[in-house]
């Protein structure tokens, strides 16, 4: 591994804190105008929601390439391309003039946005070694925190009736720059010269599986209430198109501040007992959506599935990263996961919701939320002795 002071190691952890920002403002841009990009390429509902299919499976096909360019390039260079990538694949979308094109540029989209994530969290992770102590959950707050700027940009834009190839054109322009500017500053890992390269494509390793799985639990319940908060306090409570919206919100925010916070909890209770925690906090709000009789209690109950499920993931990367040789690849195999959960988590819940009602579907939320309590082991990584040598070897760069 290579060796940096402590001082390089800070700067590199603010560094990838803004490209994680930089990545989730991208996101948020995109997700404020789906109206307009569907009005633009003239597509239904139904054809809009097998196009947004097409994200994660460009995702979920593409990255395990990550780990391989990370190895080519150095892992600088691999980040600074593919988050140029990313942040420039916000354009097409909504130039794309119908069905086909629209398909096309949102594969692209996902495909960019899948493999800058892979290398930004084996980045991220390969820098808590080093600090020996948890900031993926902070990383991931910082993303929410990108999402919610861009979002609330994107809403402005759409109010002020700005079109979204205008919109989106700027927002690539400006956020490329912060990218490449973020690059520049974070670690320059690369591989040792005996150091085998990763297969372009492999599948992951048992234990990332184990590992995406708890992930699995805690994004379907993330995708579940993102999509369904405000439709659950509309159709089941009656509630105002004001208060439905205002769920979903919260949710976000009560998920951007936990992740901020969770790294204390985890250096202090550890990753293992923060999850078990978590996971009867997202049940519990599970349950509160279930029984709610009003809409402030299912309001509250989702604000507590948001605080239960908000470090899962970031605790997941971390733990994947830890394991085996290659940590770009475990990293890849969580991820591929968690944007399948994702994907699948909103078709399951209408689903359901067809076939019973919404309650029933929030019932399997809070039972994967359980499993959170349950499986929470899978994330022991017992590897702070790993971390403390590299904590060591960077002190006695200091003093050399």
């Amino acid at each position: 591994m290579a060796r940096y002071d402590q001082r390089t190691v800070r700067r590199g952890r603010y560094a990838v804190a803004a490209v994680f920002c930089v990545h989730g403002s991208v996101t948020g841009s995109f997700a404020t105008r789906v109206p307009w990009i569907q009005e633009h390429a003239a597509v239904s509902a139904g054809q809009l929601g097998i196009a947004l299919a097409f994200p994660a499976i460009g995702a979920a096909l593409t990255m395990p390439l990550a780990a391989r360019l990370s190895h080519r390039f150095g892992a600088r260079a691999a980040l600074r391309g593919l988050l140029t990538l990313w942040t420039l694949a916000l354009i097409p979308p909504s130039l794309a003039p119908n069905m086909p094109t629209l398909c096309l540029a949102l594969f692209v989209f996902g495909a960019s946005a899948g493999t800058c994530d892979v290398a930004m969290n084996a980045l991220g992770v390969d820098v808590e070694r080093r600090l020996d102590k948890s900031i993926m959950s902070g990383l991931h707050g910082m993303w929410s925190v990108g999402a919610l700027i861009g979002s609330a940009v994107g809403t402005l834009a759409a109010h002020l009736e700005v079109s979204a190839q205008l919109h989106h054109a700027l927002a690539a322009g400006t956020l490329t720059v912060v990218g490449l500017v973020a690059c520049h500053y974070v670690l320059d890992l690369r591989p040792d010269q005996d150091e085998e390269p990763p297969p372009r494509f492999a599948l992951p390793p048992k234990s990332a599986l184990l590992i995406g799985a708890v992930a699995f639990c805690a994004t379907f319940g993330e995708g579940a209430s993102l999509d369904w908060s405000a439709v659950y306090l509309r159709d089941v409570l009656t509630a105002s198109a004001g208060v439905a919206a205002a769920t979903t919100t919260g949710f976000t925010l009560t998920m951007a501040v936990a992740r901020i916070a969770g790294d204390a909890l985890v250096d202090r209770f550890g990753a293992v007992r923060t999850v078990r925690a978590s996971g009867v906090i997202a049940a519990v709000g599970g349950l509160l959506v279930m029984t709610a009789w009003h809409p402030l209690v299912a309001m509250a109950g989702f604000a507590l599935l948001g605080v239960g499920i908000a470090v899962v993931v970031p605790l997941a990367f971390a733990a994947a990263g830890r394991k085996g040789p290659n940590p770009s690849q475990a990293i890849a195999g969580v991820a591929t996961v968690t944007y399948t959960s994702g994907l699948i988590a909103p078709f399951v819940i209408g689903t359901i919701a067809d076939a019973t009602s919404l309650v029933v579907s929030f019932a399997v939320v809070t039972a994967l939320a359980c499993g959170l309590a349950v499986f929470a082991g899978v994330l022991r990584t017992g590897d702070r002795r790993a971390a403390g040598v590299a904590r060591a070897e960077a002190a006695s760069d200091v003093t050399s």
